[in-house]
């Protein structure tokens, strides 16, 4: 895990030592990411400076030193990542004549380039990457993101240069570069709470998207990415070719076991983050069962029983005999955190969870480098409660007038959603514990608001939007096309699968995957994702629907895997998210620091948006006439962001 940057000045108006001065600028910004080792290749002759921060995980000798040349010389990369599989590919590249003169796995993509080319040996590539290669030979730099975006990468061009890094922070420190903000991104920031790609928070700069390459020869102007992979398609041909037979649970446990295996590769210690949950148990169950020593698990708890569920990870840990660490945090340790975000996620990132994803990346790295976690079973099985309701909501509803769908929905707002969490609360104690969701008032008035939708895609943008309309908020806009602008063209014709698809290429790459780069290069941990293996990605669209959410309840065959590791009645209980009570936190503790950043005045001064609804909403919020947590803290995060970054 490390961090990269460079740019390829095509005017060559840069001296040797201003080069690299510049490239080391840049490069020192990402010291975070990468503070075991740095390097700058530059070759002034052409214009061009790499650069990169080394976090060593394997190899921590100095032939894992980056910037890396081939052995044949054309090659120079910069990699950030893992490539899981790099012992199966040196094995075969020694057979064809190859010899090494370390074990890491960059020397290894170094000799794939030259025996297979780019392409080829990308697509063999098992792994979490982000790279920029050089070809002296053919004066060409290839920039390329891993499959379903683990790694991050920016770009963009300055004049004539192509500038790209793995965080905004880098870029902003080359010396031309003049930041200047995409109020377009900013409007798909507060739809969203995260800035799709593939744009970011600055005009010109953007994200490469997951499953791409980019090429530049210095003389064609802005080429577009190319995939190489692509989720659609590997959602399509899964759904076209569903499994058939008895053995799609043991075939599924295999893959999970050997990524798994793959994943816990590395010279440093390694552990894993355990929620408690069916996903991240999972996960240490296979990670305890490959291993002769106790796995190091880590969780997080707090104080407040409402968000705490620290008493579950510890009985799996208990349970599977790993070596457990906890930290109860109070919300004083969380509302700290709250400064370093801004400066940590490089754009407004307004994902609450941010903050306890942060603290337990900080707890694990006290005693580890590397970290496994449970993200992606939710999109890839059906976790998300979206998925049991959408379908089932849509069934009910699709039929009946627009007119009475809207009476339906005054009824539901007409009681406040603290008044629903009451009354929900105080339900028999016989009745089934799935009616007692943890906000059944905020879930309530979401219903309320898809009741007057046309269509499901309609509904489903509803369901992942926070402000609707907010090209309303953010002043002079237009409406720019994102992945999900038109459930990006697919055949899928189920509603599940296909907010599990659009799930899978904008929210998980977007905000689940940003949310734990960030957090974890925050603090110099790796962390890996085996649910992100792509043979186990392609293998999970064959599944049938029927094997993933049964009775009401998703990831059934994930469950029935994790049974074989774990007692069921550990796991069993209401679906509850990683986050903490930001609400109540912004009518108290918070309240003071967000009221300067919401100030009327300051808004309009600033000009990025109509103080008139925000005011209104955050007046609201204060009084407890409503719960609009949500909606202030994708303001706030952007407000924060500015003052830190203006």
């Amino acid at each position: 895990m490390c961090g990269i940057t460079g740019f390829w000045n095509q005017s060559n108006n840069f001296k040797a030592d201003d080069l690299t001065a510049i490239a080391k600028k840049m490069s020192n910004s990402l010291l975070h990411r990468g503070p075991d080792d740095g390097g700058i290749w530059t070759n002034a002759e052409i214009g061009i400076a790499l650069g990169h921060q080394r976090l060593s995980i394997v190899d921590l000798s100095p032939e894992g030193h980056q910037p890396m040349i081939s052995a044949q010389g054309r090659y120079v990369i910069v990699f950030n990542g893992e490539i899981y599989n790099f012992g199966e590919l040196r094995r075969e590249l020694m057979l064809l004549g190859h010899s090494f003169r370390g074990h890491s796995d960059t020397e290894i993509m170094l000799a794939a380039f030259s025996e297979w080319g780019l392409e080829k040996s990308v697509q063999r590539f098992n792994g979490m990457f982000a790279f920029a290669l050089w070809d002296r030979q053919e004066r060409l730099i290839h920039l390329v993101r891993d499959r379903l975006g683990e790694k991050p990468l920016y770009y963009g061009w300055i004049g004539n240069t192509l500038i790209f890094a793995s965080e905004l922070k880098a870029i902003k420190a080359y010396p031309d570069f003049h930041p200047e903000i995409n109020r377009d991104a900013l409007a798909l920031f507060l739809q969203y709470s995260y800035v799709p790609a593939p744009y970011s928070i600055y005009q010109n700069i953007y994200k490469l998207p997951a499953g791409t390459s980019l090429t530049w020869n210095g003389i064609n102007t802005y080429p577009a990415p190319v995939a190489y992979w692509s989720a659609k398609q590997a959602a399509e041909q899964g759904v076209s070719n569903l499994f058939i037979g008895s053995d799609a649970e043991e075939q599924l446990e295999k893959l999970l076991f050997d990524s798994v295996g793959l994943r816990m590769l590395a010279d440093v210690p390694l552990g894993a983050f355990l929620s408690g949950g069916i996903d991240s148990s999972l996960i240490v169950a296979l990670m305890q069962a490959q291993s002769n020593q106790p796995v190091k698990t880590f969780t997080m708890g707090f104080h407040e029983d409402a968000y705490n569920e620290a008493q579950y990870a510890k009985a799996v840990a208990q349970h599977l005999g790993t070596d457990h660490t906890e930290l109860y945090v109070s919300s004083q340790d969380s509302l700290d955190v709250i400064p370093k975000l801004s400066t940590l996620y490089d754009e407004p990132f307004a994902d609450p969870s941010s903050i306890p994803t942060f603290l337990v990346s900080q707890l694990a790295r006290q005693h580890v480098t590397v970290s496994l976690s449970g993200d992606g079973g939710d999109e890839l099985f059906g976790g998300y409660n979206r998925y049991l309701w959408g379908q089932k909501i849509w069934n009910n509803i699709g039929w009946m007038p627009l007119v009475l769908r809207k009476v339906f929905a005054n009824i539901l707002t007409s009681v406040s959603p603290q008044t629903w969490d009451y009354i929900f609360k105080n339900l028999p104690t016989f009745l089934p514990s799935k009616f007692k969701q943890s906000t059944p008032g905020n879930k309530l008035h979401k219903l309320a608001g898809i009741l007057d939708f046309s269509s499901p895609e309609a509904m489903y943008a509803n369901l992942i939007s926070h402000w609707q309309n907010p090209h309303s908020i953010v002043l002079n806009t237009s409406r720019p096309r994102d992945s999900l602008s038109s459930f990006s063209g697919s055949t899928l014709t189920d509603f599940t699968q296909l907010m599990m698809y659009c799930d899978t290429i904008s929210y998980l790459p977007d905000d689940i995957l940003v949310k734990v780069d960030r957090a974890g290069m925050g603090v110099s941990l790796e962390g890996r994702i085996p649910f992100l293996d792509h043979r186990l990605v392609e293998f999970a669209w064959t599944i049938p629907m029927s094997m993933k959410i049964q009775n009401g309840q998703g990831k059934s065959i994930l469950r029935k895997i994790l049974y074989k590791y774990v007692p069921q009645h550990l796991i069993e209980r209401p679906k509850s998210g990683f986050t903490v009570p930001i609400d109540s936190w912004l009518r108290g503790s918070l309240r003071d620091w967000a009221e300067p950043l919401l100030d009327k005045n300051r808004l309009e001064a600033e000009g990025f948006f109509d103080s008139s609804p925000i005011r209104k909403k955050w007046e609201e919020h204060i009084s407890g006439k409503a719960n609009h947590g949500a909606y202030m803290w994708d303001i706030l995060m952007f407000q924060a962001w500015l003052e830190t970054n203006s």
